[in-house]
């Protein structure tokens, strides 16, 4: 599977022009022969929206992105208006003209300067699903922080977890500090899970915000396959292969010898405990 990664700016409550945006970056996947583009977290709408998520928000997956789908599978990221008017932080997968499944935002930020929490309703399910590359599972920004998470999706046979994001950095923070603890993170989740981890971070200033970028895929071994540019746009392409992450799953079976048996006993313990 050739994944391409479109790390892009968004224009704030504007979804004509990123709309626009994105299927440029569409039809130059499409020209360079990838199987599944990826783009960041809220990418459709802009991430610092506040009371803009209302009139922003969705409730159809717009046609020419369904049409797009049927020449290259595509993960894209928007404010959807759920079933009861409240606003959800929402993945969408579309392959072959539809939509395969979509994941709304589990764990929303909402600590120091993110307050995701007053404006969008938290998803409720964690789940890995099948595609034709596949078994897939998508993530944005926080999710992946939480072990539970990446505990779940592996044991749920997960071999690909694409992580959009919206990661920002503050003023006089290098490359390298602010890149390092994502960088750790992704490496972690791919080698104690043998999986394929691949984020798409947007760029650009929102508010007083600025996103760093640095999107990655990251191998099942845990090394840095690709990397994109830092604070600027940029795309990048690259083949993942069943064969590396089979290879890494024999060399080390971490995954294979987790017991969920002893995991839910032991949790459904200190839940007991908690809750005396």
């Amino acid at each position: 599977m050739r994944v391409h990664i479109e790390q892009m700016k968004a224009v704030l409550g504007d979804t004509e022009k990123n709309l626009l945006r994105m299927l440029e970056g569409i039809d130059k996947a499409i020209s360079n022969g990838d199987d599944l583009i990826v783009f960041p977290e809220l990418c459709l709408n802009g991430y610092v929206l506040e009371e803009l998520v209302f009139e922003s928000a969705i409730r159809e997956v717009p046609a020419i992105l369904l049409e797009k789908s049927q020449e290259i599978s595509i993960i894209f990221g928007a404010v959807e208006m759920g079933e009861e008017d409240y606003p959800y932080n929402t993945l969408f997968y579309l392959e072959d003209g539809k939509v395969i499944a979509k994941h709304r935002k589990v764990y929303l930020a909402d600590y120091g300067m993110f307050y995701e929490g007053r404006y969008f309703k938290n998803g409720d399910k964690i789940r890995a699903f099948d595609t034709k590359f596949g078994r897939v599972a998508m993530l944005q920004g926080e999710d992946i922080k939480h072990q539970s998470v990446q505990l779940i999706l592996s044991q749920d046979r997960a071999k690909y977890i694409f992580v959009s994001a919206a990661v920002p950095t503050t003023l006089g923070i290098t490359k390298h500090s602010i890149s390092s603890e994502w960088r750790e993170l992704l490496k972690t989740n791919s080698y104690l899970n043998g999986v394929y981890t691949v984020m798409a971070n947007r760029v650009g200033v929102e508010d007083g915000v600025t996103f760093f970028g640095n999107s990655m895929l990251v191998a099942p071994d845990g090394e840095v396959i690709e990397e994109a540019k830092f604070m600027k746009e940029d795309s990048l392409s690259c083949e993942l292969t069943e064969r590396r992450l089979r290879a890494t799953r024999i060399a080390n079976p971490i995954f294979k010898n987790e017991n969920l048996d002893l995991t839910m006993r032991e949790l459904k313990r200190i839940a007991e405990e908690k809750n005396n």
